[in-house]
């Protein structure tokens, strides 16, 4: 009888501690993420391929990945933590030129690009507002 107790203890002490997070594994993290608002419409900006490239030390640059914005127009995922130091140059070519052919609109951008320093460890998230014929970033949060 005592072995079925302990048995029955442990059993429900595993559901306690998976249902309340204890046991599941750590989340990841990302450094980086984006978001685009079509402000000509006031709604987010789906499937626009994002390129993250990095400069070297000799002005080349490194492309890192290339993503698409989910249906709310972000990318969440950009340059995983996990414990190296992401510090440099890094810029974002966002390939808006399909996104607007799609909407059967015509673009002065074919794309865009954002040029930023990252200088530590910290979150940083790089929005655009877009239109056809123009565009505006700035560091969020």
């Amino acid at each position: 009888m005592k072995h079925y107790l302990i048995k029955h203890y442990l059993f429900l002490l595993s559901i306690v501690l998976t249902t309340t997070g204890i046991c599941q594994a750590q989340e990841t993290k990302y450094q980086l993420s984006s978001h685009i608002l079509d402000i000509t419409s006031g709604q987010p900006a789906p499937n626009v391929k994002i390129t993250l490239s990095k400069q070297d030390s000799k002005g080349n640059w490194t492309m890192l990945e290339e993503k698409f914005t989910d249906d709310n127009g972000r990318i969440k995922d950009f340059l995983k933590q996990d414990g190296k130091t992401k510090t440099g140059i890094y810029k974002m070519t966002y390939h808006v030129s399909p996104y607007f052919a799609k909407k059967g609109q015509q673009t002065f951008y074919p794309f865009i690009e954002v040029v930023f320093e990252l200088k530590d460890e910290q979150h940083y998230h790089v929005p655009i507002t877009l239109s056809p014929f123009g565009y505006s970033t700035y560091r969020g949060s």
